[in-house]
């Protein structure tokens, strides 16, 4: 996709490293975004329950689309006024410093081989929630990293003699779009910190106790930087360009979506959903299991965010898609969907590596209930998009009832959301106005964003505002009786998904 571009025409890039698929996206001042390359990488699953990505492919794979992106726009390296990174959170990688070699492959965020190590924490929960503000989880990076350290020959040693290094993936790419091994600057962003359970929420730094907990030695952790400021430039692929904004994805659409105001919030639907509410100044605490996080540091102060995460969203539509053979593309679920009226009483619980915020609960697996002879593959396909639809109501209650401040509108963005029924579901489900802005890219606009801030491309987030348009949105049409019938029949599956994989 591109859009014709004056030769003279300076725009930021934004590269958008997901679980999937690794993306450069170029945008002008108005927020328009001119181009796209898009590359895909491989999914490697060695054992049920681990989930994990070769580093060096993606890196491979950024060396491709920035340059492809480009071409499509027809502009240079000249033409870039700054580089900014949006990432998967909390996926692991170490590396030798002096040859930029991975030593394994990447643990993902949805892998939960740490489930042991989490276990062996639960008596010092409350230093990490204290210190951290995250309770002990295999979803953190944190305990992959000590995975990693105890079970890769050699790791352990090289990171205690400083030639092993630690990176979430924007520190990963980083690294490399600035020399690598020839002098590559080793950061990450506070918030991809703030995802890794060794980070102090309150000072921005790593905590010496945490890491003494998780025998993380500091001398492989990259230097904590604000989301918006110049790390490095780049040197091979876009030579002279600075590497000027990064910030995990879901806190990268949280400034895409121009959330800047306490109270404000949205949901990403990509592979999995990702709610976040800012909170402003205030660190707000969770009795239901949302995370308090760091929002972005674009200026002097961090701005702080609750949130939810949903692992399987669009990724349990690729399953209906790929393992069930039920659809040959993920947007034939809508129509296929469409043709029943109701689910016929089915419901999919998707708790394929556990349940997530509000439950938090590992044991948890997959349920498909409600089955007779009437139901078929309409009525599943409904039934797996409610599913997102009931989830991201179970994390809106939750963090309606932590924060005291209830949720008026949700901003939603990433690819399920050009699916209307599923919006529509929403609407009806939250009992909320669900808006859609003007291009679907809020992720990647929001690492646009920062790096752009951080050079002076935009002066400030009040311009960023105003970039700010709607493109739909969805009124909730169920009636409150209907809805609360359905809440309570969702409640019932959830119920009969959880301690699945508990041995005994």
């Amino acid at each position: 996709m591109s859009a014709a571009v004056p030769a003279s025409e300076r725009v930021v890039a934004a590269i958008d490293q997901g679980t999937t698929s690794t993306r450069c996206l170029l945008f002008t001042r108005s927020g328009r975004m001119v181009a796209v390359a898009q590359r895909e990488h491989r999914q490697y699953f060695p054992a049920p329950g681990r989930a994990e990505h070769d580093a060096t492919e993606i890196w491979r794979a950024v060396t491709r689309v920035v340059p492809a992106a480009l071409r499509r726009a027809g502009l240079g390296p000249e033409n870039v006024a700054a580089l900014g990174i949006a990432n998967q959170r909390e996926t692991t990688v170490v590396w030798n410093r002096h040859t930029g070699v991975p030593l394994a492959r990447a643990i993902t965020w949805q892998d939960t081989r740490t489930d042991g190590i989490v276990s062996g924490l639960a008596d010092s929960a409350g230093l990490y929630s204290e210190v951290s503000g995250l309770g002990p989880a295999t979803y953190f990076a944190g305990p992959r990293l000590q995975w990693l350290l105890d079970h890769v020959p050699g790791a352990r040693d090289g990171a205690e003699r400083g030639d092993v290094l630690f990176g979430t993936m924007e520190s990963w790419l980083i690294w490399n779009l600035t020399g690598g091994p020839n002098g590559g600057v080793h950061v990450t962003d506070v918030t991809n910190a703030s995802r890794t359970m060794l980070m102090d929420l309150r000072t921005l730094e790593w905590s010496p106790r945490l890491c003494a907990a998780l025998r993380v030695p500091p001398q492989m952790l990259p230097r904590i930087v604000p989301n918006a400021q110049v790390y490095g430039t780049c040197t091979g692929l876009l030579p002279g360009v600075p590497v000027a904004g990064a910030l995990g994805d879901q806190q990268a659409a949280l400034v895409g979506q121009t959330c800047f105001a306490p109270g404000e919030a949205k949901c990403t639907y990509g592979t999995g959903a990702f709610l976040l509410k800012n909170t402003g100044p205030r660190i707000a605490s969770s009795d239901a299991g949302l995370i308090p996080t760091v929002g972005y540091l674009l200026g002097d102060r961090p701005v702080y965010a609750l949130e939810g995460s949903i692992a399987m969203t669009g990724s349990l539509v690729q399953w209906f898609r790929d393992a069930l053979g039920m659809i040959s593309t993920a947007a034939r679920i809508e129509t296929l969907a469409l043709s029943v009226p109701d689910n016929g009483g089915c419901y999919v619980v998707p708790a394929f590596s556990g349940l997530y915020a509000p439950h938090w609960n590992p044991d948890a697996r997959g349920v498909i209930v409600g089955l007779t002879s009437y139901i078929h593959r309409g009525h599943l396909a409904r039934a797996v998009l409610e599913a997102t639809a009931w989830q991201t109501r179970e994390v809106l209650d939750a963090m309606n009832r932590d924060s005291g401040v209830g949720v008026t509108r949700l901003k939603v963005d990433g690819g399920m959301t050009a699916n209307h029924l599923l919006m529509q579901c929403l609407a009806d489900v939250l009992d909320l106005t669900v808006e859609r802005p003007l291009g679907s890219e809020a992720v990647s606009l929001g690492a646009a964003y920062a790096a752009g801030l951080a050079v002076g491309y935009w002066p400030d987030p009040d311009v960023l505002r105003r970039n700010w348009h709607r493109a739909a949105a969805w009124e909730p049409a169920m009636d409150p009786g209907l809805r609360e019938r359905e809440h309570v029949n969702w409640r019932r599956a959830v119920e009969r998904s959880i301690g699945w994989a508990r041995s005994g």
